[in-house]
């Protein structure tokens, strides 16, 4: 697949935003980043995006020192990831598909474990702990093993557990995958409130309507390049805008559903229909006021529906067409890690 480097602009390093100039990372044969660029601003949100195997977790990894790049800079929170990588570590917080939790400890003394690891004073780390387990609500289950907990209970643990000390930069790798949605729920507003903290979020995440919802910008990766980047509205804007969708209540009526809509329906729309066909779409540029006139035009011409509706690309249309995947509900490991 032939892809063209997409590279974003950036101004000089900032303390508690990342910044990423031209990474590379092999395996072998195999290139996992080629030449990766992006600036995650303090307190922003970036969600990055690609199918499965095109660099995400590799990029997450380099970034939180687990792998050394082969070429470029990346700066995390002010300090550079290969020349002061221990820097690096003390001001970010890493979360990935699976909790990394002690399932002979309860949930408190897992926290105050890592309080402890943290450099913490015991009293300190207990009282930590303590504050935590009440903000996640893990008051009732604070002292049971950890290996009793339910999926939810050890993510929001093993999240906890990466908050002992208030990081500058945290990195969610997939943070829902297997999670009710009720504890999806609860991530989702804990992103939330690292923004308002002013604590910087990469968020890597195959569910696209939770990027949708969470990024302040987003990349998209694939085969290890940058191949789109920007908001996600304007991500949506790249494959065209709000279009308007109709539905007949009898499929024969389609022909007449084309004459009545005259003018409002493209050529080429028009062209592409099939005996097969079981609604139109036609461009709205003007929103309502297209979809408005639609509906005049067809109440004028008696013809009944079942559905006519604005809509606007989703995410999902994004992926498919930039990546020529279908994001997968089912996360499943990267073919390099």
């Amino acid at each position: 697949m032939s892809v063209e480097r997409t590279v974003i602009q950036s101004p000089t390093a900032t303390s508690g935003g990342v910044v990423v100039e031209g990474i590379e990372k092999s395996f072998g044969d195999v290139h996992a980043l080629r030449g990766v660029d992006f600036v995650a601003a303090p307190g922003e949100v970036l969600g990055i995006l690609g199918p499965n195997g095109a660099g995400k977790t590799t990029m997450v990894n380099v970034l939180s020192t687990l792998i050394t790049p082969d070429r470029g800079r990346a700066v995390v929170a002010g300090h550079d990831v290969v020349a002061d990588p221990a820097a690096v570590r003390r001001c970010i917080m890493l979360t990935g598909q699976y909790a990394a939790l002690d399932d002979m400890l309860s949930g408190y003394e897992n926290l105050v474990m890592f309080g402890r690891l943290m450099g913490m004073r015991k009293p300190a780390a207990q009282a930590r702990a303590k504050e935590l387990i009440s903000e996640f609500d893990l008051d009732k289950a604070a002292n049971r093993r950890v290996g009793t907990y339910s999926g939810g209970m050890r993510r929001r643990i093993d999240i906890a557990c990466g908050l002992v000390v208030r990081p500058d930069v945290v990195f969610l790798d997939e943070p829902t995958t297997g999670l009710d949605p009720r504890s999806r729920q609860g991530v989702w507003d804990l992103v939330r409130s690292f923004k308002s903290a002013g604590i910087t979020t990469l968020l890597t995440s195959q569910y696209l309507e939770e990027a949708d919802a969470l990024s302040d910008q987003i990349i998209v990766i694939d085969h290890g390049v940058v191949i789109a980047a920007g908001t996600a509205d304007e991500l949506k804007q790249r494959i065209g805008g709000s279009y308007c969708e109709i539905v007949p209540l009898d499929l024969e009526e389609l022909p007449a559903i084309a004459a009545a809509l005259g003018s409002l329906l493209p050529p080429e729309t028009l062209a592409a229909m099939t005996p097969e066909s079981d609604r139109i779409t036609i461009p709205a540029p003007d929103g309502a006021k297209t979809l408005a006139e639609a509906l005049r035009r067809l109440d004028n011409a008696a013809i009944e529906l079942v559905d006519i509706a604005l809509r606007r690309p989703s995410l999902d249309d994004v992926f498919l067409q930039l990546t020529g995947h279908l994001a997968s509900a089912e996360s499943e490991s990267e073919a390099v890690s």
